[in-house]
């Protein structure tokens, strides 16, 4: 979202989350299931925006990550358990970071001596 966005969101009072970039390799149960990778992509999708999350994008990448997840999360916990429950599931191992806006990360600077 494009830094006046954001600002619109936050004079609104709306809460804006924190946002994470998911990296996914395929496990050997996942790519033997491939045909199946859109389908339990949206049952993801589904799980997560349960949970309160809001999933931006998700993308079948090549390279070294399969697949890569864009989404905001109420919170780190909730990010955590998504991630976890993916794991649990078998079909791929995951890697995720914490991504920062601009503002976010200029809030960070902002706190350095």
């Amino acid at each position: 979202m494009a830094a006046a966005g954001w600002r619109r969101l936050l004079r609104e009072g709306e809460r804006v989350m924190p946002t994470y970039v998911g990296l996914y390799t395929w496990t050997d149960q996942g790519i033997r299931n491939v045909k199946d990778t859109v389908k339990r992509v949206e049952e993801a999708r589904a799980a997560f925006e349960k949970s309160g999350a809001r999933v931006i994008a998700i993308y079948w990448t090549q390279g070294r990550y399969d697949l890569v997840s864009i989404a905001e999360f109420p919170d780190e916990e909730t990010a955590s358990a998504g991630a976890l429950a993916l794991g649990m599931a078998g079909n791929v191992h995951t890697e995720t970071l914490r991504a920062f806006s601009a503002e976010e990360i200029q809030r960070v600077l902002d706190k350095l001596p």
